[in-house]
């Protein structure tokens, strides 16, 4: 099973190539049209949720559901597809549909603009002016799309295995190039990328069973499936349709464990191994109880690791049972359902504990997480950088990322300059403030050195009103330049040029007010901090 997935512009070549490239390999081929059809089918409103994206100020809360259902819905429809056999897709961004599937090959498709133009004049009668304006205007409408449903820029190298220039090759040629290059073992199927696809498609078609319901299809969920555990989460505004999503999941038999969090804020958490009792967790706790957030566990697998055998490329669910018997957790409305007919035991099974796969504690923390409420799901992802940003889900908006501790094989110094590095490449790839575990708790959580800082400042704070209201007579001749001020300048070098008495009132006011709002700025922002406000 292997997708190659062509990405494009307006009239740059993609679908001609997608074609070519169908015929030769002998796969079916299948282009958005052929998703936009059957999505419009499925009642999705795509032509209106389209102009909303693209349109400054038109997005509302309605469409961002119907976003929710159509992106549930695509990525449903490609799984579906591409699960039957191998796969040609070309539209804009196919690829994106399938975050941590390694073996799409995601190809994008570039030509001059001279060509693009010529083309538009021929087919569509239009003038060069109007056709040039028609391609821009379609490219940045295109740009916005990918932008706003994805998070990221269309045109960027990064986010492609090859780009294809057809300006001096042939569509034929380009096509034979994709046939070799498409044979390499990087775009063969893997148990964890076939696994990362059932995931994908589990996922999507518990979202879509959710929005079909008329119990839950207004409702703002967010789901995610690793490994057969299905993670729900929904926001307190939806706390009554709780209830119902067990009973809707029912029915969907690969569904092993289910996970209902309630969170308004999705918080990522990077970490090779994962230790439900070190001090981390316990911060990273606090604050997504502070922010009600569900918590996402990705596990970077220690460099050279494989996933397993199995490919299993998250973890194993302690119980192995369609979702059908709901029991409420203990905090934070988290409902959490078990094996059929037993009592709920956090996912853990002490005569099988000696059976699971070395996860780098990673079940164990989701458990945790579960009984505090906080589970937002989890997967180990092997490899590189990249596989790490790849296996992301970029509809889902973080709140915050943190880097906790990862390349532990390498030295301390060593391991240092490697955090920084992932932590800055997660920064131009992440629409969110990322931290490393150091910074976690002096930025977000209330500590002896805040409460230090704070009193320090609050003296300071006191002491500069204190001298002003003393002092108010001296203060306004100061500032009027009367009584002593007036006195204590005559006859001197001040005294002498008119104007200098009043550069130096000017001098101290811009040095005092910004002391003073720095630090009343301080203690407000230490005291925000101790409330558990940001």
């Amino acid at each position: 099973m292997q997708i190659i997935s062509v990405s494009m512009g307006t009239y740059g070549g993609g679908k001609d190539l997608a074609q070519r490239l169908s015929t030769k390999m002998g796969y079916p081929c299948l282009c958005r049209e052929d998703l936009i059809e059957a999505a419009t089918r499925e009642g999705i409103q795509v032509g209106k949720l389209e102009m909303a994206m693209i349109k400054a100020g038109a997005f509302t809360e309605r469409l961002a559901r119907e976003r929710d259902q159509y992106l549930a819905f695509s990525r449903a429809f490609l799984c579906g597809r591409a699960m039957q056999g191998d796969l040609v897709y070309y539209g804009r961004t196919g690829h994106l549909l399938l975050p941590g599937v390694s073996h799409v090959m995601r190809v994008r498709v570039v030509r001059d603009m001279e060509y693009r133009v010529q083309t538009i004049m021929n087919s569509m009668g239009l003038e060069r002016e109007k056709a040039l304006r028609y391609v821009t205007e379609v490219d940045q409408d295109r740009a916005r799309w990918v932008r706003s449903m994805y998070g990221i820029a269309v045109e960027e190298p990064i986010n492609y295995d090859m780009i294809v220039n057809l300006q001096q090759m042939s569509v034929e040629n380009a096509a034979a190039a994709l046939v070799g290059m498409a044979q390499l073992p990087d775009f063969q199927m893997t148990p964890a990328s076939r696994q990362a696809m059932q995931d994908l498609f589990l996922g999507a078609n518990a979202r879509l069973a959710l929005a079909r319901d008329k119990r839950t299809f207004s409702a703002n969920l967010k789901v995610r499936a690793d490994a057969g555990v299905v993670t729900v989460s929904y926001t307190p505004q939806d706390a009554g349709i709780a209830g119902f999503i067990p009973s809707i999941l029912e029915g969907i038999a690969e569904i092993r464990d289910l996970r209902i969090t309630m969170a308004t804020a999705n918080l990522l958490w990077i970490q090779e191994e994962f230790r439900p009792a070190s001090d981390l967790y316990r911060k990273v706790v606090e604050i997504a109880t502070k922010w009600n957030a569900a918590v996402e566990l990705v596990r970077m697998a220690p460099e050279g690791a494989q996933p397993p055998e199995n490919g299993t490329a998250a973890f194993t669910a302690g119980t192995a049972a369609p979702a059908g018997v709901a029991a409420e957790s203990r905090a934070q409305g988290a409902v959490v359902t078990g094996g059929k007919g037993k009592e709920y035991d956090g996912g853990i099974e002490a005569d099988e504990a000696e059976d699971r796969p070395a996860d780098g504690g990673l079940q164990d923390t989701l458990d945790e997480l579960a009984q505090v409420g906080r589970s937002g799901g989890g997967r180990s992802v092997f490899g590189s950088r990249d596989r790490l940003v790849e296996a992301l889900d970029r509809t889902i908006p973080y709140t915050l990322v943190v880097v906790g501790d990862v390349f532990l094989s390498k030295g301390h110094g060593a391991r240092l300059r490697a955090t920084r590095d992932l932590r800055s490449f997660l920064s131009d790839r992440i629409r969110a403030p990322v931290v490393v575990s150091e910074e976690l708790g002096s930025q977000y959580l209330f500590g002896r050195k805040d409460a230090i800082k704070a009193g320090f400042f609050l003296a300071v704070t006191i002491l500069l009103f204190f001298l002003v209201f003393t002092n108010q007579e001296a203060v306004l001749a100061f500032m009027a330049q009367t009584g002593w001020y007036a006195e204590a300048v005559q006859g001197t070098f001040l005294g002498r040029v008119e104007w200098m008495p009043k550069v130096l009132v000017a001098v101290v006011l811009v040095l005092f007010i910004p002391v003073v709002a720095f630090s009343y700025g301080m203690v407000a922002g230490t005291f925000l901090k101790l409330i558990k406000m940001e």
